[in-house]
């Protein structure tokens, strides 16, 4: 997997950025919440090196709302367990970090493209909490979700995230947590990725080193391919909002790995130099 030393040495050399970094990041199972492997030890080292944010705004595959945008606006999120038959131990962690009313409410005056609701219900998903649990184990920064409308084209979610850029300027740490390729239907323990697995992850991370981010977003125009590496796209979508938030930002992979033959890990963080 990629190295990312000369990251670090960049994020210590210019430790108080005026625009903080984006980062998407390929979650996987939630085991790797509570799991030291390969992924979770450059989960941590991601945290160590970032600049310390003022909030963080995840946007997690596993907080679809169809035909409506919200943000949460907790001020005290719980952990979510959405999930099913793993372990006793996943559903021991807890992630109480506070919520950010106050960024979610510049968040909903940021988007223009639709009217965001406010979500005073909401927690931490999975897809939230697994990766902070290793990235800032002290929780105490305070982390807030923006939904996602899978009613919605990828187009939408495109242009809805370039309204968000402001909050990279306030020292808003944005995630997209979702994966590069999610089949969950081919799933195989201890098996070798499949051939259309990697030929899309291939294909999507050439699109991006080219800046040719219009092909990623019509990602569905290969067929079968993206069918196989998306049967539903909500774990794509986080990759976009990600893509679209940068301008003029390099970007570096990480994780760039599959787990269980059809989950892309690839991750990467986009930040000035």
């Amino acid at each position: 997997m990629n190295d990312l030393s000369h990251v670090y040495k960049t994020l210590q050399q210019n430790p108080n950025t005026d625009e903080m970094p984006v980062l998407f990041l390929g979650h996987g199972s939630p085991m790797n919440a509570v799991t030291d492997n390969a992924y979770s030890r450059n989960w941590r080292a991601i945290g160590q090196h970032l600049p310390k944010p003022t909030a963080i705004l995840s946007i997690s595959a596993h907080w679809i709302t169809p035909g409506q945008t919200k943000v949460a606006t907790t001020q005290t999120p719980e952990t979510i367990y959405d999930f099913g038959g793993f372990p006793q131990i996943l559903y021991e962690q807890t992630y109480p970090a506070p919520g950010s009313p106050d960024f979610a409410q510049q968040t909903i005056e940021l988007v223009q493209k639709t009217h965001v609701l406010p979500d005073e219900r909401w927690g931490l998903d999975h897809g939230t909490w697994s990766i902070l649990l290793q990235m800032y184990p002290e929780a105490q920064t305070p982390v807030y979700q923006l939904s996602l409308d899978y009613a919605k084209s990828p187009q939408y979610h495109f242009e809805l995230a370039r309204e968000l850029r402001a909050l990279r300027n306030k020292g808003v740490l944005i995630i997209g947590s979702g994966n590069m390729v999610h089949n969950l239907r081919a799933l195989q323990f201890e098996a070798a990725p499949y051939d259309w697995a990697i030929e899309f992850d291939k294909t999507m991370t050439e699109f991006i080193d080219d800046g040719n981010y219009q092909a990623v977003v019509d990602f569905q125009k290969l067929g079968t391919l993206s069918r196989l590496a998306h049967p539903t796209h909500d774990h794509f979508l986080p990759l976009l909002y990600i893509l679209a938030l940068m301008e003029g930002d390099e970007l570096d992979y990480f994780n760039d790995d599959f787990d269980l033959a059809s989950i892309s890990m690839r991750s990467f963080i986009g930040m000035k130099r």
